[in-house]
C-alpha cells in the first residue's frame, strides 16, 4: 500500500509543493523560475557583502548541489564574475569551508576589493592611443 503514492506520482507533487513553499509561494517561485531558470530547495550557507546568497543541498548531484542566487538589484544582468574570490573557491569545490569559517584566509590592508568584469558594458576599459594606426580604411576616390 505504501507504493501507491509513488506509482501515482504523488511524491513528486508533494516535492513540488515543498519547493514552492520554500521559495515563498507561487508568485515568488514563478519570479525565481523566470530569473534563474531553475527552482531548488536548499540550506542557506551564507551571504556575501554584495547581497549574493549561497545555498547547498546534498540531495542533488555533486557539481549541482551548490548554487548562488544573485542580488536582486542586478535583476537579469548577472554573471559569474559577480562572485567574489572567497566564495568562488567554495562554489567550485576548492574548499568545503565557507569564508567566515576559514581562519587561514589572508586579509591584508593592501588587498583591493573585488570588482566584476565590465567587458561588453559601457563602463569597459578602453585604452587611449596617440600612435597613428598602421592600417587605415580605404576611401574611394571622389570624381
Amino acid at each position: 500500500m505504501s507504493k501507491l503514492p509513488q506509482l501515482l506520482g504523488l511524491d513528486k507533487v508533494c516535492r513540488l509543493w515543498e519547493i514552492i513553499r520554500f521559495n515563498g509561494g507561487i508568485r515568488n517561485s514563478l519570479f525565481k523560475l523566470y530569473r534563474f531558470d531553475d527552482l531548488k530547495i536548499g540550506t542557506l550557507v551564507g551571504t556575501d557583502k554584495y547581497g549574493n546568497r549561497y545555498f547547498e543541498n546534498n540531495f542533488y548531484f555533486y557539481g549541482r548541489n551548490r548554487w548562488v542566487e544573485y542580488a536582486p538589484h542586478v535583476h537579469m544582468q548577472y554573471d559569474a564574475s559577480q562572485i567574489p574570490p572567497e566564495w568562488f573557491g567554495w562554489m567550485h569545490y576548492k574548499t568545503d569551508r565557507i569564508p567566515s569559517e576559514d581562519p587561514h584566509r589572508p586579509q591584508y590592508k593592501w588587498m583591493s576589493d573585488h570588482s566584476e568584469n565590465l567587458s561588453g558594458t559601457p563602463d569597459q576599459y578602453m585604452p587611449y592611443s596617440t600612435v597613428k594606426p598602421k592600417i587605415e580604411a580605404w576611401q574611394p576616390p571622389k570624381k
